[in-house]
């Protein structure tokens, strides 16, 4: 049997106040903030990052995730799923690794598994569906390495520095992730 949120080399935990300053360290790298979000590239303080996951965890509708290694724990991204819809049995999700020493290193892609384990087979969800800029190649190779399917593209939707980028939109089904990735078997 397997540990629901524990994989190889990263596990899910969830995250405090304590975590704040890693999170707030990493909202002032402006490359990871914009592979992120479309908002503008601004740094959060440690306070702000406190209130975002307290106000994460008082809610009924999003799971916020540490992502931690296996044996130091140390942590080195988060994940969300988010803006779940209880009747219609669908979320969102979004991911953000760090550090750039962190990154293209599958930390991510394990990661991702163990959430879709936990959408699918624990929240018993329907639907995760995700937005990803279309100059995050990276992310989306990730995506659909996975089993994501491409929805949908809002055309020019992000402006960055004087160039238009399109917003692609990706959702995956349980069944589909279910046909690769089957739910481990029932407890004794």
């Amino acid at each position: 049997m397997s540990h629901l949120l524990h994989g190889q080399r990263v596990w899910l935990s969830a995250l405090g106040r304590e975590d704040a300053a890693a999170i707030a360290r990493w909202d002032t790298d402006s490359v990871f903030l914009r592979l992120l979000d479309a908002a503008p590239a601004a740094p959060r303080n440690e306070d702000e990052v406190a209130r975002w996951l307290e106000s994460a965890r008082r809610a009924h509708d999003c799971y916020v995730f540490g992502i931690r290694l296996v044996g130091s724990d140390e942590l080195i991204g988060w994940l969300e799923l988010d803006g779940i819809q209880w009747n219609h049995q669908t979320c969102s999700l979004g991911i953000g690794i760090g550090s750039a020493a962190h990154r293209g290193r599958g930390y991510g892609s394990e990661a991702l598994a163990l959430a879709l384990d936990f959408a699918f087979y624990e929240l018993n969800l329907h639907r995760v569906a995700l937005t990803v800029f279309a100059y995050n190649h990276s992310a989306i190779a990730l995506y659909e390495k996975l089993g994501f399917v491409r929805e949908g593209i809002s055309r020019e939707h992000l402006q960055r520095d004087g160039r238009r980028y399109d917003l692609l939109h990706y959702g995956l089904l349980r069944r589909e992730w279910a046909a690769v990735y089957p739910p481990a078997p029932p407890l004794d």
